[in-house]
């Protein structure tokens, strides 16, 4: 790819995900790029942070802020990106939302470069972005993983059906989450009343498939969207996705159970060959099995692989135990979007 020097803004640097991608912008191919601090949020402006290892101010969005931009992200707040998206589309920035306030928007695509570079040649016939795409959607992370790992072991063997259950940390709906979990946590250790404003509900030391009626967190869009998302990824190529989302009381990373069936019988050497590649770290069998704690700062996907045929070398059902660094996955997938939004800017903007 072409070494230019792009200008690149990211709206809602002071979110965690604004800073983790701002921070992972600063080790890419784009590293050379000169990057703008956005933020809508009136706390945020004028805060000093850093843009990789440099010093950097976040700037209040302003009708000129997307001026000769070629990339906006938008990191932080999916309401932001509603009020301002189409400002950076008219300054014809391309546009990687990371919000996924963008879905329904006629014309905006979801992607995941890893997913379509896995599928290979079965990602023929699905759409790709061009210069008429308005923006692109970077897929979610639990829908990355598990596509990831899907389209990778469906290249060398028949996929029949594949289950997952998804852990939620804190961190994937931002500061109020994890602060209202830690609060939790403190209150709990106190004897004293919790606070539910984000949850309506004690997720500290608890698992819960919903929450409350109250609860700002919604585990019900997620999992729609991890649906739908897996769909678009596979593009007919893949078997379809049984969810199920459960809040865990964990502040970082996401951790995946899956369960797939295959349509003749392999061995878990042959599975382990088939994942083998990049952005999938295979846990040896004596080694300490992912989580969310391993997966911390993690880029690949960390998998453990288990066969459910006991006494026997090989069978039609397995157990994959997926973990990975949520905002980093999230952010590195926002990157390698870019990346392919890369090539149209020589020959025109995406409009």
């Amino acid at each position: 790819m072409e070494s230019r020097l792009y200008r690149i803004g990211i709206v809602g640097a002071a979110s965690l995900a604004g800073k983790e991608l701002s921070d992972e912008l600063a080790e890419s191919s784009l590293a050379a790029s000169s990057v703008v601090l956005l933020d809508d949020e009136e706390e945020a402006a004028g805060q000093v942070t850093t843009a990789g290892e440099e010093p950097a101010f976040i700037q209040r969005v302003e009708p000129e802020s997307f001026d000769r931009m070629d990339f906006v992200f938008f990191a932080g707040d999916a309401e932001i990106t509603k009020r301002h998206w189409q400002e950076a589309r008219r300054a014809g920035a391309s546009i990687v939302d990371l919000t996924y306030a963008l879905e329904q928007e006629k014309d905006v695509l979801v992607m995941a470069p890893w997913v379509t570079e896995a599928l290979g040649e079965r990602s023929h016939g699905s759409r790709e972005a061009d210069l008429k795409t308005p923006a692109v959607v970077a897929a979610h992370p639990a829908a990355v993983m598990i596509a990831m790992v899907a389209a990778r072991l469906s290249s060398q063997m028949e996929l029949v059906s594949i289950a997952a259950t998804v852990m939620e940390p804190a961190s994937e709906h931002g500061r109020s989450a994890m602060d209202e979990m830690h609060q939790q946590t403190v209150s709990l250790l106190s004897f004293q009343s919790l606070p539910k404003e984000q949850y309506d509900a004690q997720v500290s030391f608890n698992l819960l498939p919903i929450l409350g009626a109250g609860a700002k967190v919604k585990l019900g869009p997620t999992e729609r969207r991890i649906r739908s998302e897996y769909k678009s990824l596979a593009n007919g190529a893949l078997p379809p996705l049984m969810l199920q989302m459960v809040q865990a009381p964990v502040f970082h990373g996401y951790v995946v159970s899956v369960s797939l069936e295959l349509k003749n019988p392999a061995t878990v050497d042959e599975l382990e060959r088939a994942l083998i590649g990049d952005h999938i770290d295979l846990v040896s069998e004596d080694s300490e099995p992912p989580s969310n704690l391993s997966a911390a700062g993690q880029e690949d996907i960390m998998l453990k692989l288990t066969g459910d045929f006991e006494g026997a070398d090989s069978g039609k059902r397995f157990w994959l135990w997926l973990a990975a660094d949520n905002l980093k996955l999230a952010a590195l997938n926002a990157i390698a979007c870019a990346g392919e939004l890369r090539r149209l800017r020589p020959s025109g903007k995406v409009q």
